[in-house]
């Protein structure tokens, strides 16, 4: 034991030395004779150190050996020597090898590698090449997903939501001589919200809802779904988690933070709305140009953390962390984009307006507009008790900056292209069912179930309150 460290510090010390003196020397890294070490001090000094596949190798002795010099060379499989009196196939020991590369180097021989070195050399080089690749393209990609989107040249500019603007309005919106209660109240009437229970069970942002109530809710639902079915679109239940590499598809960072719900220790985030999942199925996918565009309409759960300066209601259902939705999304080409924009919601004012409740669309403006969005608005319903109108949903063209960001194509005649992707909600609730009670409750307390839901309500037309 002690002998073999003797000879390692022997020859350590010896190629160390050869390598200052400048001597050209190239030894085999598959039988250890050149350490990390060693090959930093030859790159710091002027020793010429070569590596030659075997082919090269042979014909560069032959060409040394012509002009009177001597070449040798070494591999893992053995040693060749020209102009050395060793045999050619010897496999020396460890004592032996140090006194051979001693005496070529002794006698002015040049030393060749052969095609394991060097590949072992180009192998070394490529996976630091490959790393710093890996890194400039993690770094390109994080600054990009920070650039916003390109706005429609239609957007009205502005700093924030105050200057967003009216568009058009749809039903007459009316204040009725009887007062309307609060909304909470008005449920608790018809004994349809236990929020004290969900408090104790989930904490604030968390509601039960019971009976006749919970049976609007669901109808409304339903309807929304039928009715984008009847639209020829195609109805899905999506996934309700989705990875990271999803969610930074489809919004920005500053959404992501303000919205998402993260499961620890699990690359999973809960959706904040069903257009995450569905965008997101069509990750890395080159789409066929005959199958655009894609139209689907969702349901799902959504999960949101409503933080900022909103918050939370304490008694209400207008802010809440979980609620139920119906989307849609579209994925077209980019000339088709603002006409299915346009379509779009405009299914949400129909659905509204078939629910007895006065809308109107309101134009976001640039400081109201989301970073991946290029054009933006509102529906919003109107609220006889407040004597204003609120946002039950909301319609988007991104152009296309999810499709860039998941790799989302389409190939046609002219070659691939990125997709354009749509969203917008046909029906969310509880908020959405907040403007059906206010738009449909009587002077008695009870609430008039709109005729598009008494179907899926078994036939109800009104729920009433409870002695």
């Amino acid at each position: 034991m002690k002998t073999e460290q003797n000879n390692e510090m022997s020859r350590r010390s010896f190629l160390k030395q050869t390598v200052l003196a400048g001597t050209a020397i190239c030894v085999t890294p598959t039988l250890e004779k050149v350490t990390a070490a060693e090959r930093a001090i030859a790159g710091k000094s002027s020793t010429s150190v070569t590596t030659f596949p075997a082919s090269m190798a042979a014909v560069r002795m032959q060409r040394t050996l012509g002009s009177g010099k001597a070449a040798f060379t070494v591999s893992a499989m053995g040693y060749g020597c020209m102009g050395l009196n060793h045999n050619r196939s010897q496999y020396p020991s460890k004592d032996k090898e140090i006194a051979l590369v001693r005496e070529a180097v002794e006698r002015g021989v040049t030393l060749f590698d052969t095609a394991e070195s060097y590949g072992y050399h180009i192998n070394e080089k490529l996976v630091g090449i490959e790393k710093k690749e890996n890194e400039l393209a993690l770094s390109l990609r994080e600054k990009m997903l920070v650039i916003p989107n390109i706005m429609d040249k239609s957007v009205p500019i502005g700093k924030d939501d105050s200057f967003n603007v009216e568009v058009e309005r749809f039903g007459e919106a009316k204040v009725p001589e009887y007062e309307i209660p609060y909304h909470a109240d008005i449920i608790m009437n018809v004994n349809g919200m236990d929020k004290e229970a969900a408090g104790r069970t989930s904490g604030e942002g968390f509601y039960y809802l019971t009976g006749d109530i919970a049976r609007l809710h669901e109808a409304m639902i339903a309807y929304a779904r039928d009715y984008m079915i009847d639209k020829g679109f195609t109805y899905c239940i999506p996934p309700f988690m989705i990875r990271s590499d999803v969610v930074t598809g489809v919004m920005s960072f500053p959404e992501m933070e303000a919205m998402m719900y993260k499961i620890q220790d699990e690359d999973l985030y809960l959706i904040g709305t069903s257009e995450h999942s569905m965008i997101g199925r069509y990750k890395d996918q080159i789409i066929k140009e005959e199958d655009l565009p894609i139209t689907l309409t969702s349901y799902s759960p959504c999960f949101r953390k409503e933080g900022g300066s909103h918050g939370l209601e304490e008694r209400g259902l207008y802010r809440v962390h979980q609620f139920e939705k119906e989307e849609m999304i579209v994925l077209c080409k980019q000339e088709e984009a603002m006409d299915w924009y346009n379509k779009m919601w405009k299914y949400t004012v129909e659905v509204f307006r078939n629910m007895n409740v006065p809308v109107r669309q309101l134009e976001c403006c640039s400081g109201d507009l989301a970073d991946l969005k290029v054009k933006s608005c509102d529906v919003e319903a109107w609220s006889p008790r407040q004597k204003k109108y609120f946002e039950v949903g909301s319609c988007s063209t991104l152009g296309d900056a999810q499709a860039r960001r998941l790799g989302i194509r389409a190939k046609g005649e002219n070659g691939t292209y990125y997709v354009n992707t749509l969203n917008n909600t046909v029906v969310a609730s509880p908020r959405g069912m907040i403007a059906v009670i206010e738009n449909n409750y009587q002077e008695d307390g009870s609430i008039t179930v709109p005729e598009v839901l008494r179907p899926y309500m078994g036939g109800l037309e009104a729920i009433k309150p409870k002695k």
